[in-house]
């Protein structure tokens, strides 16, 4: 059975000093998506970061992007869940993915946090991996020494180019991952062609 999504988070960092760094790509899918749909993304205290409620087939589908800082995501999206009554099954979590380069997108359900800390904190806070996940890859600094300074940093233009590129195939495919269908959105992942 399809479980449609009733909680899109984007995971990253608050504030204009983090605002263009790779490990705010989740941001930058959400936002993209409430600019889309000409939702405004608001403070919300019981959810800890800024929301917005995106209407989708008669169902409210909820934007969360937290501002508890990543390694505090878990704070933000299991008080969202809990005050809209929401299980992790219908939870679609999206994160920077180091191990995919920059602008390769893949969707995965369950599973590890990776070493994500944003993941670390959600699974921690939940109880549960089986929330779903969108990865945007942001490539890796080839060092795992250099990780955390990496992701902390912006990406080159051209990275930035295919990133930007990759949250622009996700928007198409959202719809459909809103709707739980997931086996849809997986197919047209795979068929769309990506603009050079």
């Amino acid at each position: 059975m399809a479980t449609p999504f009733r909680l899109i988070v984007g995971l990253g960092n608050p504030g204009p000093n983090y605002a263009a760094t790779r490990h705010n790509a989740g941001f930058w899918l959400v936002e993209a998506l409430a600019d889309r749909e000409g939702l405004g993304l608001s403070a919300d205290r019981k959810c800890h970061g800024k929301t917005a409620r995106w209407r989708r087939e008669g169902v409210d589908v909820h934007l969360l992007c937290p501002t508890t800082y990543m390694n505090h995501s878990g704070r933000a999206v299991s008080a969202c869940a809990r005050f809209h009554r929401i299980d992790p099954g219908a939870i679609l979590v999206v994160h920077d993915e180091i191990d995919l380069p920059a602008g390769s997108v893949r969707l995965k359900r369950g599973g590890g946090h990776g070493g994500h800390n944003g993941l670390r904190d959600i699974i921690a806070a939940l109880g549960s991996r089986d929330f779903a996940r969108i990865r945007i890859g942001v490539g890796h600094p080839g060092a795992s020494r250099e990780v955390i300074r990496y992701v902390l940093n912006g990406p080159s233009k051209a990275e930035r180019a295919a990133i930007d590129a990759g949250i622009d195939e996700l928007l198409g495919l959202l719809p459909a991952l809103a709707s739980g269908d997931w086996d849809r959105a997986q197919q047209l992942l795979h068929t769309q062609p990506r603009g050079d």
